[in-house]
């Protein structure tokens, strides 16, 4: 069943969040995981949630999505992120069929 790991990020560093940026891409494909969404522009439909930037990783199951975020191939980019960046991720496990 697929999973998806959902972040609302807000930068505050943006030249170490580029650096980021540029590490992160091969850990999530060392995980089978593929970007769905990366920083696309949002609009408020209902409520007060304002995010920052929106990324949406998606990953075969969410073993292998959990497996990524506690890697040690992610481990420096996420460090760079948490120090860069203020992020509210969550992981959420889709439906085999939509």
């Amino acid at each position: 069943m697929a999973a998806y790991i959902i972040a609302d990020v807000t930068i505050g560093d943006t030249a170490a969040y580029e650096l980021y940026k540029s590490l992160t891409p091969s850990s999530v494909a060392a995980y089978q995981g593929k970007f769905v969404i990366r920083g696309w522009p949002t609009e408020i439909l209902e409520g007060d949630w304002h995010p920052g930037r929106l990324v949406v990783l998606e990953f075969p199951d969410a073993a292998l999505a959990r497996q990524w975020w506690h890697s040690e191939a992610y481990g420096a980019a996420k460090k760079i992120r948490q120090e860069a960046a203020q992020t509210n991720m969550l992981l959420v496990t889709g439906p085999e069929v939509l």
